[in-house]
């Protein structure tokens, strides 16, 4: 039935005032009113909605944990990529980035930036609309995550609806989710009570109550989320510099660090970092580092981005924790390039809150410099708080007759020679892919996430297909069926079955991904993007030449040395007509016809500064589609530099070498002619 209007009313000051008490409380830290007080409110409007389902709207408070428990994550597109920050972990590499900021600027004087701590949990980004959260999504793989708007929507620091308007009508609020140390133990201790598994730190509990198929679970985990960063997706606009439109996020109803600041120049943010590190142990949440940013948005366009990460930003990461512990074994690893490193089979120990029972000696040369043995008490972290590494030993503690390791002369898998070439630290085993080792690593990364993303097809199921003989090659992954697959060790009819499917799913891809799935050394993500989008033809790419390579956007000689090799390595030109004419792998076709004969034909291009009228990666379709290169860089083989609002370095060496550079009308004007 129909709410009288004393009722409406009544409903619209309950949820205000509710929201009110929830930002002085999860936001704030602050409460003005005492819990029982809130619940008194919180149930006079739960038995109003329930009299009035009619005034029950998606951002009313009790809605928080109103969602059904889902079967399954869906994928969120990203309406900008989340990138990736470079790590700094001395002081000299952010003296670095700092004096590459100034160059790109061509500033001699001091930059301001802006400084946060680096929190420890996981990255979200939230999507509102006419003030409403919409949509949530895991960071993913940058440009695609996973919906969780579920599960973030019952996180109390969250706002449901934006407050103090006027703000965008169209926001991409970027955030670590995160659990405070208290909450984890709080956490911890219940679950002990209760005989279930503890969670090893509170970045895994925070990850692990995130990713709840039900968000009544999540709503009772002690959650809370900090903002970095917005967008504007549509209809509105920001301010001018980074740390404004934090302090605006903050009106809006986020929840900021209190040690956030804005600092002057390499000397801020040093002693930023020194500030903030002495506050490490007494913050009631995790951080691993700080974070500076270029403050100024029109500089940060100037400077730029790289593939995955922006050149205006760095983390300055803090010293990992180191513990002790002992060396029970050092075995030789083969890698898919047939790169032989040394590996420290360790008495487990708990580093940061993970256990750590292998550690990396990197290469030969580093074992020996560091001068590892068995038995020996080493000091032992994970490096950037990610790759367990040992940083030194205890001589003092070593034991008699501790022998020095040496390099072997062949490999431990397959009998080959291992070779070091002179002047390379890595050393590499000779047998290819006659060697078993090398092969379950290049299936392993063929059918990785990233690459052919095969569900269901993990590493103990490749080690048992190359060790059977089942699978020589990728393109043998793709002649599986069924029969083959049940006698395996543990694989039943239905696995079987999900595995083939999953297999013909995967021949659908991009074309990027398949030449990512190559393990062409020296290649990944972004590199293979590149190629992809450059030349656009599978056949076209084998058949190019290392100079041709190099006009590739961060194609340097040594990767097109890497990329001109392996296409013309016959075995290797065999397996992928395999996958693409026998197999059956496919990508979409460009779907841009290349015309010849016109002005742009031919030429080369570099783009810089920012185009009003069109995107850069339009500016570039339309330069390819007419038969023109798009390069990163200006060198003598630039034909035209294409310039528009604050334009960086490249028009000043465009210029200092004679190269012509046209603004966008020019360009325009050349396009249609």
């Amino acid at each position: 039935m129909d709410a009288p209007p004393d009722i409406v009313d009544r409903v619209a000051r309950l949820r205000d005032d509710i929201a009110f008490h929830q930002h002085c409380y999860y936001v704030l830290d602050d409460p003005v009113i005492p819990d029982t007080e809130f619940d008194r409110l919180f149930q006079q409007l739960i038995e109003l909605e329930r009299l009035y389902p009619s005034l029950i709207v998606s951002d009313s408070p009790t809605q928080r944990v109103g969602a059904k428990p889902v079967s399954e994550f869906r994928n969120a597109q990203h309406s900008l990529p989340m990138l990736s920050l470079e790590n700094a972990f001395d002081e000299e590499q952010v003296v670095s980035f700092d004096r590459r900021v100034r160059d790109r600027l061509g500033n001699s004087g001091v930059v301001s930036y802006s400084a946060e701590p680096k929190l420890d949990g996981i990255a979200i980004s939230i999507r509102y609309q006419q003030g409403e959260l919409v949509l949530a999504a895991t960071r993913g793989d940058g440009m695609t995550g996973e919906d969780v708007t579920h599960n973030v929507r019952t996180i109390g620091a969250v706002p449901l609806r934006l407050r103090d308007a006027p703000y965008p009508e169209d926001l991409e609020v970027r955030g670590e989710i995160f659990m405070p140390k208290s909450g984890f133990e709080e956490l911890n201790e219940r679950a002990r009570a209760a005989g279930e598994k503890t969670f090893a730190n509170p970045r895994n509990a925070a990850a692990g109550s995130l990713r709840q198929l039900d968000p009544k679970v999540t709503a009772g985990r002690p959650l809370s989320m900090f903002v970095y960063a917005a967008n504007v997706v549509d209809a509105g606009q920001l301010p001018a510099c980074h740390s404004q439109t934090l302090l605006k996020l903050r009106d809006w109803g986020f929840k900021l660090p209190t040690e956030n600041a804005v600092v002057e120049g390499v000397e801020g943010c040093i002693a930023f970092y020194n500030k903030v590190r002495a506050l490490r142990d007494e913050l009631p949440y995790d951080i691993d580092g700080v974070v500076y940013k270029v403050d100024d948005y029109e500089l940060q366009s100037i400077i730029g981005n790289v593939s995955r990460a922006p050149r205006w930003a760095i983390a300055h990461k803090f010293p990992a924790q180191e513990e002790l512990t002992l060396v029970n074994a050092i075995e030789f690893q083969i890698g898919r390039t047939g790169a032989v490193t040394p590996v420290a089979r360790l008495e487990p120990v708990s580093v940061g809150g993970v256990t750590v029972s292998n550690a990396t000696l990197h290469n030969i040369d580093e074992l020996h410099r560091k001068d590892v043995r068995v038995g020996d008490t080493v000091s032992v972290r994970r490096a950037g708080d990610v790759i367990p590494e040992v940083v030194s030993v205890l001589k003092e503690r070593r034991r008699k007759g501790a022998r020095i390791v040496r390099l072997p002369s062949k490999c431990p898998i397959c009998g080959s020679d291992v070779i070091q070439t002179e002047g390379e630290a890595i050393a590499r085993c000779s047998g290819g892919l006659t060697c078993n080792a090398q092969m379950k690593e290049t299936l392993k990364h063929f059918v990785s996430r990233r690459a052919l993303d095969v569900e269901g097809l993990g590493s103990k199921l490749i080690d048992q297909l190359v060790e059977r003989g089942l699978v020589k090659n990728p393109a043998d992954l793709f002649g599986l069926n069924q029969a083959k697959l049940q006698s395996l060790d543990r694989m039943g009819e239905k696995s079987a079955d999900n595995l083939v499917n999953a297999l013909n799913a995967s021949k659908e891809t991009t074309l990027a991904r398949f030449l990512y799935g190559l393990g062409i050394r020296e290649v990944g993500e972004a590199t293979a993007m590149n190629l992809a989008n450059h030349f656009r033809d599978l056949n076209v790419l084998m058949k190019a030449s290392a100079e041709e390579l190099q006009e590739v956007s961060d194609v340097g000689p040594i990767v097109a040395q890497h990329v001109s090799g392996f296409f013309h390595q016959s075995h290797n030109r065999a397996v992928i007509q395999q996958l693409v004419k026998k197999r059956g792998i496919h990508w979409p076709k460009p779907e841009v016809s290349i015309e010849s004969g016109t002005p742009i034909s031919g030429k080369t291009f570099v783009l810089t500064g920012t185009l009003i009228g069109m995107t850069r990666s339009e500016a570039k379709e339309r330069i390819q589609s007419r038969g023109g290169k798009v390069a990163a860089a200006v060198s003598s083989k630039t034909d035209y530099v294409v310039f528009g609002k604050n334009p960086g370095s490249k028009i000043d060496k465009a210029q200092n070498l004679g190269i012509k550079t046209i603004d966008e009308d020019g360009f325009s004007d050349l396009l249609n002619r």
